[in-house]
């Protein structure tokens, strides 16, 4: 029995999903191997040598005239550059532009008849015939080369740091609510848009459809003005998790609509039919026959709304405040991770933490994912 050859459109098809997968695997990947690598290394190499060992340049100052011991006519410092972190120094100098002018193991002639040796593994000697003055020790230059290190020590500077447990809780607190409450809504609408007829429902639809290329930061803040002034008539304070709630709904709901309108224009008109024969009513036909069957459109969007809000930095910032209180994990982590963003031990392990709810959503509700968006991409009313 021969096996079938496959097309070129497949073979096309095939090498584009390969292609797509390694685009999104590497980085991730090489995010992860970052996470677990020490700040000196990720600043020496890529983390595709995490695996080598890195030769790096670095600086060491040595301890003050209250650390020098004497040894017969010599006074001595002693100690070890690297600290305890390992490695190897390959050569050692006492300016920023000739860190290796002297091998390891040999002895540089300094000022005042001082003395330094460093070895290699990292140990040095300071001496000199006179007593050490200052408290400010010799600068050491040098260039080591450190085997390979992984450290878990990112992911506890994070989770460990003050209001990180809080902020998770506000983010659970922001996208649950903002997830279900556009669903609901949006669910509704949907349902009467395919299958209830009334006046201007074509133009409501395309008006929807439009909604879709509305950018979030064009419509931002006037929303959040009409929120306040509204807010103020009822006497309703501005930051509040009910604002944040009812703007990720509005950001949401095209979308919704737009998906689950199409899924359920796709449903069998002789099952509604014959529940208006039997007497049902719209309402016991959205309840009883078409949520059930909606699963996976549902479910579809439900991941990519909490992946939104979830993820959300901004709309939280500005509807529900920058306070310790008030912070979500993204806030909390950009906070920690500094205005100049160059930590990237953090930024790496704070974003591996922030994708582990979504992940854990993704993997729960993917099985209905293609179904939900192929059912209503094919169909329509």
């Amino acid at each position: 029995m021969r096996t079938k050859a496959l097309s070129p459109l497949n073979i096309a098809v095939h090498l584009s999903v390969l292609l797509l997968v390694i685009l999104w695997t590497l980085p991730t990947l090489g995010i992860l191997v970052t996470s677990l690598r020490d700040k000196n290394q990720i600043v020496a190499s890529g983390w595709w040598t995490a695996l080598s060992s890195s030769s790096q340049n670095s600086m060491y100052r040595a301890p003050g005239a209250d650390a020098q011991k004497q040894d017969g006519n010599l006074f001595v410092i002693a100690g070890n550059i690297l600290e305890g972190a390992g490695g190897t120094v390959t050569g050692f100098g006492t300016s920023s532009l000739k860190p290796e002018e002297y091998k390891a193991g040999e002895t540089a002639d300094l000022k005042d008849g001082e003395k330094l040796t460093v070895e290699k593994n990292g140990d040095f000697r300071l001496t000199s015939e006179t007593k050490f003055e200052g408290n400010r020790g010799q600068r050491i230059f040098y260039t080591a080369t450190t085997p390979p290190r992984f450290t878990l020590d990112n992911y506890r500077t994070v989770l460990s740091a003050e209001g990180i447990g809080r902020s998770f809780l506000n983010s659970l607190t922001v996208s649950i609510p903002a997830t279900i409450i556009p669903i609901l809504v949006a669910a509704f609408a949907a349902y009467a848009l395919a299958w209830m007829p009334f006046p201007g429902r074509s133009l409501l639809l395309a008006v929807i459809v439009g909604l879709l290329v509305v950018p979030l930061q064009m419509s931002l803040i006037p929303l959040l003005r009409m929120y306040n002034d509204i807010g103020l008539f009822f006497g309703v304070p501005s930051k509040t998790y009910l604002g944040i709630w009812l703007a990720h709904m509005g950001f949401g709901l095209p979308l919704a609509i737009y998906l689950l309108r199409n899924y359920i224009a796709g449903l069998p008109r002789e099952i509604m039919e014959s529940a208006r024969v039997d007497g049902a009513s719209d309402f016991e036909i959205f309840i009883k026959i078409v949520l059930p069957l909606s699963y996976p459109a549902l479910a579809s969007f439900s991941i990519f709304q909490f992946l939104w809000t979830w993820n959300d930095l901004l709309v939280a910032m500005v509807f529900l405040g920058t306070g310790n209180d008030e912070l979500v994990l993204t806030g909390r982590l950009v906070n920690l991770l500094g205005s100049r963003g160059g930590n990237w031990e953090i930024l790496t392990a704070s974003a591996f933490i922030t994708i582990i709810v979504p992940v854990l959503v993704f993997f729960v509700l993917q099985r209905y994912l293609v179904r939900g968006l192929l059912a209503g991409s094919v169909k329509g009313g």
